[in-house]
C-alpha cells in the first residue's frame, strides 16, 4: 500500500471561496490546514477572526525569534555556534575574518553554507571558488575545505546530518525552471589553488559530533585533476527566478532550492506581488502540522513580518496556526506594495527542532506577542 494513499474526498460546507487564497467570503480570514508541507491533503477554513489574534501564548510551542548574526564568533567553523538542531539537521552560524590555518572535514553529512556577509575564497578537494554575499556553497559529506576571507564573512551553516542534498523535482515546470542547472558553478584547479601554502597542515574532522585531528606533512589539497559528478557547487540567490502568479499566492514549497532526506531549503527572492484584486497579497494563515518552519532573514524588508531585520532567525514549531503580522495583512489588503524586496532562507524540517543556548542569548522574548493587535 502506498504511503501517500491519503483519504481524500473534497467537500464544501457553508461559505467558502471557489479558489484557495482568493476572493474570500466578505469579512472572513482564511486558514489552511495541510499535511506533508503543502503537498498533501488540505482544507481551507473561513473564520470570523484572524487565527493569530491570541491574547496570550505560553509554553514550548510558542514562536521564537532571535538575532543569529549577533551570536556569530570569529574563528570559522571551529567557533560555529549551533542555533537549532535535530537528528537530521544542524543549523549554525559562523564568522571568519582571517584565512583558516587548518582544513575542516564534516563526516556527519553534506554541508550547505549560505553567505550572509563578506567575500573571499573557498578552497576544497575539488579546487578553488570565489564567494560573495548571497552565495550557497554546497560541500558533499567528507569534503576537506577552508576559507580565505577578503572581508569579514558571516555564514549560515546547514548540515544534512547522515544525509545528502539533492535538487527538488520541477515537475511540469521543467528542468530549467527557478534556476537553470547550468548556473551551478563548480571549483577550478586554477592558479590560486596550486599556489596554496605547502608544508604541515592539520585537518579537523567532525564525526558523530566529536572532533578528531589528522596532521599531514604536506597540504592534502593537492589534486592535479578529477572527473565525476560529485563535487562542491555554488549558487547565488540572484540566479533564482521565482515562480509567480498574479492571481494566486503560491505556497512556499514552490521556492524549494535544495532537498534533504528530512528537510527542505527554500529561498525567497524579490518578486512581483499578486495584482489580482481578489488574491491574497501576503502568506496565508496556515497550520503546518508536519514541519517546523525556520527562516533566516538575509536582506530587504520582510513584508509579512514586523520588527524583523537582516541576520535574524524565526522558528515556528509545528502545531499552531501562524501567518502574517497584522500590519502586513492590512498593507496587503490595501495593495500598498507591488514588489517584494526580501531575500530569506527557509528551512522546513520534518522532525522537531531543539533550540541551542547560543540562540537563546539573543532571543526576542516578546515575539509571540507581535501578532496581537495593538
Amino acid at each position: 500500500m502506498s504511503a501517500k494513499n491519503w483519504i481524500e474526498f473534497p467537500r464544501v460546507e457553508g461559505k467558502a471561496s471557489r479558489q484557495a487564497h482568493t476572493d474570500l467570503p466578505e469579512g472572513t480570514y482564511e486558514r489552511e490546514i495541510g499535511r506533508d508541507g503543502f503537498f498533501g491533503p488540505a482544507t481551507h477554513l473561513y473564520h470570523k477572526h484572524p487565527p493569530t489574534d491570541w491574547t496570550g501564548f505560553e509554553g514550548p510551542l510558542r514562536p521564537r525569534a532571535f538575532d543569529a548574526v549577533r551570536v556569530a564568533e570569529d574563528g570559522g567553523p571551529a567557533k560555529a555556534k549551533r542555533l537549532l538542531s535535530n537528528a537530521s539537521c544542524q543549523i549554525a552560524i559562523l564568522a571568519a575574518t582571517e584565512a583558516m590555518p587548518q582544513l575542516v572535514r564534516d563526516a556527519d553529512g553534506d554541508l550547505l553554507l549560505f553567505v550572509h556577509r563578506g567575500d573571499g575564497d573557498l578552497f576544497c578537494d575539488f579546487g578553488h571558488m570565489a564567494y560573495r554575499d548571497g552565495d550557497y556553497l554546497l560541500l558533499p559529506r567528507g569534503t576537506m575545505w577552508r576559507l580565505e576571507p577578503k572581508s569579514r564573512t558571516v555564514m549560515l551553516e546547514i548540515e544534512a546530518t547522515n544525509g545528502s542534498y539533492k535538487l527538488p523535482e520541477r515537475g511540469i515546470l521543467g528542468p530549467h525552471a527557478i534556476f537553470d542547472p547550468a548556473a551551478l558553478e563548480t571549483p577550478k584547479l586554477d592558479g590560486a589553488f596550486h599556489a596554496q601554502r605547502d608544508g604541515e597542515w592539520k585537518v579537523i574532522v567532525k564525526r558523530r559530533d566529536q572532533i578528531s585531528t589528522i596532521t599531514y606533512p604536506f597540504n592534502p589539497l593537492d589534486a592535479v585533476g578529477w572527473k565525476g559528478n560529485l563535487t562542491a557547487i555554488k549558487l547565488n540567490w540572484r540566479d533564482i527566478r521565482p515562480v509567480m502568479s498574479h492571481r494566486y499566492h503560491i505556497p512556499p514549497s514552490v521556492h524549494s532550492t535544495f532537498v534533504a532526506d528530512r528537510f527542505v531549503v527554500c529561498t525567497f527572492v524579490p518578486r512581483p506581488i499578486e495584482s489580482d484584486p481578489g488574491a491574497l497579497k501576503v502568506p496565508f494563515y496556515h497550520s503546518n502540522d508536519d514541519y517546523d518552519e525556520v527562516i533566516f532573514y538575509h536582506a530587504g524588508e520582510f513584508f509579512s513580518r514586523d520588527n524583523i531585520h537582516p541576520g535574524m532567525v524565526t522558528w515556528h514549531p509545528c502545531g499552531f496556526t501562524h501567518g502574517p503580522h497584522p500590519k502586513a495583512f492590512a498593507a496587503g489588503a490595501r495593495a500598498a506594495k507591488t514588489m517584494t524586496d526580501e531575500v530569506a532562507v527557509m528551512i522546513d524540517t520534518r522532525d522537531p527542532l531543539d533550540i541551542a543556548p547560543a540562540a537563546e542569548t539573543t532571543e526576542v522574548t516578546t515575539y509571540a506577542e507581535s501578532w496581537m493587535v495593538k
